[in-house]
């Protein structure tokens, strides 16, 4: 090897060589020398020694160097690293603790075994750096549409040459049964770049929502441009997608744009994902008219938005109903992902006979509580009263705008239906004694004797317990299982207490417990209101 020689120039040969090579600075190589050159003097002159070598850059000279820090006497304990104050006055004028003593030692001859060991400090070295310089190269590459060539396969897996390194695309990352031979041209979205042990690994995709809104960024000047925004993406790959786009010029429509003349532009696009279907959908703020939009071809006739739960119901006419599911729920799964809703579809002989039902459990509640005639109930149902409270503490302007209600009769309204509560109440207090409630939670503020009756039967019977609790085991809430969203019913969900109204309650109790200082809570939310500022 290069180093073993007394040709002093063939060292910074060696390292433009292997510099040029593995592209990468030549620098970096001549500090893998150095470190090589000084392991193998150590083991010349003793490991305990600290042995420095430096190697001109321009002549090529290696200069051996032996350095000693000076230390407090008590300090010494390596000799030949080390020596104290008293010691170091034999080199230097005024020595202080920490400075360093450097002598020039005579240059090594490096044996067979001592060159086998350095040229294995140098290419370690300079993987090291190799690596490095591929991880700093594709990591600023990641979200981005790269092309590459096919080298092999590996158990479905593709590795493709990239240029400077290899990449993988996945078995799981391919359109559908798509496959490749080597000397494939490939077109990829780098999902992933990671710093591993062996070297940056670096994960394509061709199956992720983001590889199609690159390739329309490459098709569509005007969303390159920042003219449209693509708003969001919905795939199932190889079959059909939904992307939605705005436009931020209201001359230029975003959808004509995207189709391109005579279809060019998402052609272009089809073509690179193996025939996909794609639909481009105008994006809303209006999330109700961005659904209708997203679930097309099918036609929408009533949109009804739960806020609160993340879900959303559409009420199509019976004969739309297999076009907006779409072939084995595809058309609604797509919306689903584009809108980030819950998606339930219903016909409108399907809404209609649920809001029947809803009419006729919320007549039957005021015939058996008011002591009403159908009609009457029927009558106030239709007025748009759903439950006991709004009949008892509503104004009583409100009852006296029914037709054929006088003063008399609201106020005969109102009292039976306090009456019916009161009873209520106290009916779910003496349950709530019996099984074992105590009185904090009694005297806790925002509950109503009924939810203390619901916590007690689940074993909430004080207030340290009710503290306890979390807010969506009070409020209900969803859980995501095996890609299926599930309703977790909340104790009080029926009394319609809200998440934020559940978090309330709950740190109400534990402020009152002296579990948390009111006082740490404000500055909390005060420092959350000044980083969500500078966000801005």
């Amino acid at each position: 090897m290069a180093i073993t020689s007394a040709n002093q120039l063939e060292l910074l040969q060696t390292a433009e060589a292997v510099a040029r090579e593995k592209m990468i600075d030549p620098d970096l190589v001549i500090q893998a020398m150095e470190d090589s050159l000084a392991r193998a003097a150590k083991s010349r002159y003793g490991a305990e020694m600290d042995i420095r070598v430096h190697i001109d850059r321009k002549s090529g000279r290696a200069t051996f160097t032996r350095v000693r820090t000076v230390v407090e006497d008590e300090a010494l304990e390596n000799y030949q690293a080390e020596l104290t104050v008293a010691q170091a006055k034999q080199y230097l004028a005024d020595p202080k603790v920490g400075d360093e003593v450097i002598d020039e030692v005579p240059p090594v001859d490096l044996g067979r075994i001592a060159a086998q060991s350095a040229k294995q400090v140098i290419l370690q070295k300079v993987r090291e750096a190799e690596r490095d310089r591929q991880f700093d190269e594709f990591k600023d590459r990641k979200g981005t549409i790269i092309n590459g060539v096919v080298k092999r396969e590996e158990y479905g897996n593709i590795i493709v040459d990239i240029g400077r390194g290899e990449a993988i695309l996945r078995r799981n990352e391919k359109i559908g049964r798509e496959s490749y031979r080597p000397n494939d041209r490939i077109r990829a979205y780098v999902k992933d770049v990671r710093r591993e042990t062996r070297g940056p690994q670096i994960f394509l995709s061709r199956t992720d929502p983001q590889f199609m809104a690159e390739l329309f960024k490459m098709e569509v000047p005007e969303i390159y441009d920042g003219i449209i925004q693509i708003k969001a993406v919905a795939r199932d790959p190889g079959s059909r997608a939904k992307i939605a786009v705005l436009s931020n010029d209201n001359s230029i429509d975003p959808v004509g744009a995207c189709v391109g003349m005579r279809g060019s532009r998402v052609q272009a696009v089809v073509g690179e994902l193996q025939g996909e279907k794609i639909d481009i959908i105008p994006w809303n703020e209006d999330t109700a008219t961005f659904l209708v939009n997203a679930l097309q071809p099918a036609e929408v006739s009533k949109v009804v938005f739960d806020e609160e739960a993340g879900k959303i119901e559409v009420v199509v006419p019976d004969e739309q109903l297999s076009l907006a599911i779409g072939r084995r729920g595809q058309n609604v799964r797509l919306a689903s992902q584009l809108t980030g809703l819950d998606i339930d579809i219903l016909t409108e002989a399907e809404e209609s006979a649920r809001r029947q039902a809803e009419f006729a459990e919320r007549t039957k509640l005021f015939v058996d509580a008011l002591d009403l005639d159908e009609f009457f109930a029927q009558l106030l149902v239709a007025e748009g009263f759903t439950n006991l409270e709004e009949v008892a503490y509503v104004d009583i302007d409100e009852l006296l705008s029914i037709e054929g209600v006088d003063e008399g009769t609201a106020e005969e309204l109102q009292a039976r239906a306090r009456d019916y509560i009161e009873e209520q109440n106290r009916k779910a207090i003496e349950a709530a004694k019996e099984l074992g409630v105590e009185q904090s939670l009694f005297d806790f503020e925002g509950l109503t004797p009924q939810m203390i009756e619901a916590l007690a039967k689940d074993g909430i019977k004080t207030l340290e317990d009710f503290a306890t609790c979390a807010d969506w085991e009070l409020a209900g809430g969803w859980t995501t299982v095996d890609g299926q969203r599930v309703k977790d019913e909340g104790l009080l969900e029926k009394f319609d207490v809200s998440l934020e109204a559940a978090q309330d309650l709950i740190m109400t109790a534990r402020i009152q417990l002296g579990w948390v200082d009111p006082s740490e809570l404000a500055a909390e939310a005060e420092e959350d209101d000044t980083e969500e500022e500078i966000e801005e």
